[in-house]
Formats: structure tokens, sequence, C-alpha cells
């Protein structure tokens, strides 16, 4: 796994296990401030938040370490069907520890990314219109095309030092014009004028690529697994 400096957060510990523990810990943090959720509640494995407005999930446990002990109480402790676990893992780790209507949700695990904020000063990309509105901690950039369509967007929720990104999206017929990335940048130095300097997020695959070439940094898997009993 990659390392980085992370200057801002002097109690990310210089293990690299350890520090991956914070990063999720900041993570679960930051995804229910931009989700508007109920803030996460602390459990013996990590952490539970209530999820509102995705039918195919209820609600999370996210765990910033992971062993068997673990993974299975929090397994036992669900009965709610589209009750979802993530974790800093690999699958196929985990996969062997889960309980009966558990199931590892592969086309959903992702990465966990981080990075040392920078200012760009980005310029919106020749043909589109960029706004950007603050609600609390949350910042939202928002690209429009020349009909004022929305072409790309993207958020991200400060925590004092840090900043999780969240819902960063480009419109099939806007990409491959950079609009990721300005929407990435501008979201960095929105985050750093208020004070954050260190950032955060949850990847997909597509998504990682796009970071990668910004500075963001992989430090774990994010596995993800769902409870479905009577699933085939």
């Amino acid at each position: 796994m990659a390392s980085g400096s992370y200057t801002w957060l002097p109690w990310l510990t210089e293990r690299e296990g350890s520090m991956v523990a914070d990063v999720v810990r900041t993570w679960v943090a930051g995804w229910a401030v931009s989700r508007r959720t109920p803030p996460p509640v602390e459990t013996p494995w990590g952490f539970y938040t209530a999820v509102a407005d995705n039918p195919d999930e209820v609600g999370r446990h996210v765990l910033p370490e992971v062993d068997e002990s673990l993974v299975r109480g929090a397994a036992a402790s669900v009965t709610v069907p589209r009750t979802w676990m993530k974790m800093p893992a690999e699958p196929e780790e985990i996969e062997p520890w889960l309980l009966p209507g558990w199931g590892v949700a592969y086309e959903e695990t992702g990465h966990l990314m981080a990075t040392d904020l920078v200012a760009t000063n980005p310029v919106e990309p020749e043909g589109y219109t960029a706004t950007v509105e603050t609600s609390g901690s949350v910042i939202c950039v928002r690209v429009l095309g020349v009909a004022g369509e929305q072409a790309a967007k993207g958020q991200m929720a400060v925590l004092g030092a840090a900043a999780v990104a969240d819902r960063v999206v480009t419109g099939a017929a806007h990409r491959r014009r950079g609009l990721g990335r300005f929407v990435m940048r501008e979201l960095a130095d929105r985050a750093l004028d208020a004070g954050a300097g260190l950032g955060v997020l949850g990847a997909t695959d597509a998504g990682r690529a796009l970071y990668e070439t910004l500075g963001w940094k992989r430090h774990a898997t994010l596995a993800e697994c769902v409870y479905r009993p009577g699933a085939a």
C-alpha cells in the first residue's frame, strides 16, 4: 500500500495499518456529513450509519480495522436486510468469515484513497460554466453545459483539517473533457480555503484512475458486503 505525508493531521500514525484505520474513520464521518445522515454511532467493531435515501441500503457498518472476530460480530448484529458492511480488506480475505445471509458485493468493492490537498486555481473547461455552493460544511461544485444542463458535479464535506470527497459524477455525454479533474481541483481549492489540508475518499475502479492522475494515493481495498437473507 502507498504511503503519504499527510502533515495536516498529526493524529495519523506512522504505522500504515493504523493510518488506514484513521483514514477510514475520517471517511465514514465525512460521508455522513456529505449525505446529511445521522452521525455515525460507535459500535464494538467500528461505526454504524443509517441510510435514508437509497432503496438498496438501509444502513452500513464500517470497520476501521479488520479481523475475524470483528467481522463476525458486526455480521451477527444485523437482522435487517439491505444492511451493508464496508472495511479496508480484500474481499477474498473476509468472505469465509461471513455468516449465513451475507455475501460479498464484488462489483461494489472500491478503494480508500487520500492526498495532501494542493491549490491549483483551475480554469473552467471551454464551453462550460461552474457554480459553487456551500451548505453548512459541505461544498458543492456543479458544471453546466451550454444549454444549462448539468454536465458534472461533486461535493466535499469539510471536517476541520480533513475533507471527504463524495458524489463526483460526469454525465456520459460530457466525459473525456476534463470535467472530473476540474471538479476535483475546484473542490480541493475550496476545501483548502475552509482550512482543510487532507483529502479522503472512497473510489470506484473508474474513479481511482482519475484520482491517481491528480495525486491521490490508494491505501486499501474497500471490501463491501450486504445482508440479503434468502437471496440466491
